[in-house]
């Protein structure tokens, strides 16, 4: 599903803003803000060619405090996701590779109740 068809679709989105967007034959590259109905923002980076992906989903409230930032950065080589993980406020945690999509349901199951 194309990322624009993806954000349209989600009720709990209030509106985005596409602040770079490329495409190549072997790749793309995205970095969206993205406003949500409880005032929090999620950030979303996303690099992909053939031989790499990174990504860097950071969600935060509307004071700026993390909530939740799923990426896979090439530290916390001691997870079993390594390099996948997931920084809460507090510590970082193994997680699975991330898209776009599956982060939005994240979000989605804990802001509609």
């Amino acid at each position: 599903m194309d990322f624009l068809q993806l954000l349209e679709s989600k009720p709990f989105i209030e509106s985005w803003k596409v602040l770079n967007h490329r495409t190549w034959q072997a790749g793309f590259y995205y970095k969206i803000r993205i406003h949500l109905t409880d005032d929090s923002l999620l950030q979303a980076s996303e690099y992909k060619d053939i031989e790499e992906r990174n990504y860097s989903f950071h969600w935060q409230d509307n004071e700026g405090n993390l909530i939740i930032r799923w990426d896979n950065a090439p530290h916390f080589k001691e997870l079993s996701t390594f390099p996948h993980h997931k920084h809460l406020p507090d510590r970082v945690e193994e997680h699975a590779e991330m898209f776009l999509e599956e982060v939005l349901s994240e979000i989605e199951k804990i802001l509609v109740k």
